[in-house]
């Protein structure tokens, strides 16, 4: 008989994260409904929600004019993202004096690789305490966590969410099938609306179902050899991870009331895209694709419509060239989509590759530059590069808005992706 897998995977996930922030730095919001928002306006959405919020209905992704119908008391509160980042980091060396941490998932997710003298029940136990207690005492008191133990990655994230907040799930092998039995599919990381309705038109609708399947079967209903890996994860096999990369750089920016003239999301627009070139750079990466993608300000209850489009070019690095290939797609924007008021901008650089992988050549105007021209563009985005982060953001800029588009506001968290502290100066 196969030997049951061991205890191997501990995923602690920090609970209502920036919202614990917010009440670990304001002692006067603690115990009270908190929401963080992006900008200062009812027609935004939240992007975190403390726990005394959530027990009125609020959540991520609410409407903050409906999160203050729900709740007379709620306090709303900006986003501090460069705090964030650095109790991020605090957090990770707290974690890092218990147990060493194999993966920081998201900026509010790690998850610790469990050596054979420190996975039993009871050894695993008292580490989660250790490493709760620890973050108390020595990053916050308001910043709890859950966390999940399991023979397997998948398994522990799954575990760390079945008891929120500050919950510990020890999810072994003996009684996984019986405990994932109680969950939903969509507790499945990945697992999505359109994924459910892929696994229901092949008649899975429960967890007992789909733990039911056979390997030839679960590849047939995902469709892919994502099938086959999931059977394995959900049996508690402890799987290499498979290796991701970046494949774009972006930002993208919810607009201020005041912000969202065209030409004022315009100058937006391009502050986000030169702190992309900047990230570029330091990533050593050159892009070969622009894309814009705007989002207009809906009006009388209808929903703004969407625009995208994207800008094939030499494979590129520098910032004056992006920003000309940016105002390109602006003015192709304005005539096909119209001259509305936007609520959001966003510009991503993808087809990325090695900065000494190709040979400089870009074009301006549909003409090629001689290398001289190409090398001084490149110089000019390095120094700029230098003076900001020695002296601040927008120290030195190129035709944006640096008084007012983004200077009082850095880098946004993408929950997948934590900015380097040098963003914020940049």
């Amino acid at each position: 008989m196969a030997e049951s897998p061991p205890l191997r995977w501990l995923y602690l996930d920090l609970n209502s994260y920036f919202a614990s922030v917010e009440q670990q730095l304001n002692p006067a919001l603690r115990g009270r409904p908190v929401v963080v928002a992006p900008v200062d306006t009812d027609s935004t959405s939240a992007i975190a929600a403390s726990y005394e919020a959530k027990a009125y209905g609020i959540r991520t992704g609410t409407k903050i004019w409906e999160a203050k119908a729900l709740c007379r008391d709620l306090v709303i509160v900006p986003g501090r993202h460069e705090d964030y980042v650095r109790y991020h980091h605090a957090i990770i060396a707290e974690v890092e004096r218990h147990v060493p941490v194999t993966a920081v998932c998201s900026i509010d997710e790690v998850a610790c690789r469990l050596m054979d003298n420190e996975n039993s029940r009871a050894a695993v136990t008292a580490l989660a305490a250790r490493i709760k207690a620890g973050i108390r005492a020595n990053v916050g008191e308001c910043l709890t966590s859950s966390i999940g133990v399991a023979p397997n990655r998948l398994l522990a994230k799954m575990a760390a969410d079945m008891q929120k907040p500050d919950g510990l799930t020890i999810l072994e092998a003996a009684t996984l099938a019986e405990r994932l039995a109680t969950l939903k599919l969509s507790d499945i990381p990945g697992v999505g609306r359109n994924m459910e309705r892929r696994l229901a038109a092949a008649g899975v609708v429960t967890m007992e179902r789909l733990l039911s399947l056979d390997v030839r079967e679960a590849r047939l209903v995902w469709g892919s050899v994502w099938g086959t890996r999931m059977h394995w994860l959900l049996q508690g096999a402890d799987l290499a991870e498979v290796a991701t990369e970046t494949r774009s750089i972006g930002h993208s920016h919810v607009l201020g009331p005041d912000k969202r003239p065209p030409e004022r999301a315009r100058l937006v627009a391009r502050r986000l895209l030169a702190k992309a070139a900047t990230r570029l750079r330091r990533a050593g990466q050159r892009t070969g694709l622009l894309v814009l993608a705007v989002k207009a300000e809906g009006r009388d209850g209808v929903k703004g419509g969407k625009w995208h489009a994207a800008q094939r070019l030499p494979q590129v690095m520098d910032t004056v060239t992006l920003l000309g290939t940016l105002d390109t797609l602006w003015a192709r924007m304005l005539a096909e989509f119209g001259n509305h008021r936007l609520l959001q901008v966003a510009v991503t650089l993808g087809e990325l590759g090695a900065a000494d992988a190709v040979q400089m050549h870009l074009f301006d105007g549909g003409a090629a530059l001689d290398p001289r021209a190409e090398a001084r563009r490149l110089a000019l985005s390095q120094a700029m590069d230098k003076v900001n982060q020695r002296f601040g953001r927008d120290a030195v800029t190129i035709g944006h808005d640096a008084a007012g588009a983004s200077r009082s506001s850095g880098p946004r968290i993408a929950f997948t992706r934590i900015p380097e502290l040098a963003e914020f100066r940049e």
